[in-house]
């Protein structure tokens, strides 16, 4: 790799830190961009799940004041996103590419499409739960379910996943998208954290790709956090639809 690309690849990680903070979708970025340098897919994957755990830890980070008030939440949550993200890189070294980036347009659509109309959705829940006796703080047994199958996408690779968490969270828990943002870029990366483990104990891992895409995801990290903080909902909203559909656009291209 010449001094370029590595100067690439580390902006590469700043710019996917920034964005993995803010809405999610950051290996639309650095994925690319190793493919554009020779990277194999695999590696590529790999290497760029390994790169991008720091840049969460960061972003959560950066974010902490948000988190406050949520640790039975997040505990529980996190469960799901750990069994998923397991999962889910298990899937990446044991299946052929085709088998799962078939769904993928799908899966990021649909959390679009939940982002969009998530407060019409949510306020019909939130109304048929506190018929029932009131909304759990970290929501119905279905929120957990699909955050854990968020986790499994997110283990085999990733991008747009913060879209999908957003969308679950948005419409299984009564909270403001400030905090619900904060418990997103925990559990993505928790999902991270646990698949890079499964990735260097048996994967091929670059280590100097994946280090400098850590260098830059942590420096993005707080970056996205001062940005994403101030962001108000209905932009941070629209934010995180602009990002779903560039990435649909993306997989179908």
């Amino acid at each position: 790799m010449t001094g370029l690309e590595m100067v690439a690849v580390l902006l590469a990680g700043v710019a996917a830190g920034t964005i993995n903070t803010v809405v999610g979708s950051g290996t639309l970025i650095t994925f690319p961009t190793l493919l554009a340098f020779g990277v194999p897919p695999v590696t590529a994957n790999v290497s760029n799940t390994i790169g991008l755990v720091p840049g969460s830890a960061s972003g959560a980070w950066g974010y902490r004041r948000e988190l406050s008030g949520q640790r039975s939440r997040v505990a529980r949550l996190a469960a799901a996103s750990l069994v998923g993200g397991t999962v889910g890189a298990v899937l990446l070294l044991a299946l052929p590419a085709e088998a799962f980036n078939t769904i993928v347009p799908v899966l990021i659509l649909a959390g679009v499409l939940l982002v969009i109309f998530q407060p019409a959705i949510a306020r019909r829940v939130a109304a048929r739960a506190e018929s029932r006796g009131g909304v759990p703080e970290h929501g119905a047994l279905w929120v957990w379910v699909l955050v854990m199958l968020a986790g499994v996408y997110g283990g085999y690779f990733g991008a747009a996943q913060g879209v999908l968490l957003m969308a679950i969270m948005g419409v299984g828990i009564q909270d403001s998208l400030q905090r619900l943002n904060a418990t997103k870029n925990v559990l993505a990366g928790l999902v991270n954290g646990i698949a890079a483990v499964v990735f260097i104990l048996v994967a091929e891992v670059d280590w100097l790709i994946a280090g400098l895409i850590a260098a830059g995801s942590v420096v993005g990290g707080q970056i996205g956090a001062t940005v994403g903080r101030r962001l108000p909902p209905l932009v941070l909203r629209s934010v995180i639809v602009v990002v779903g559909v560039v990435a649909v656009v993306a997989f179908v291209w």
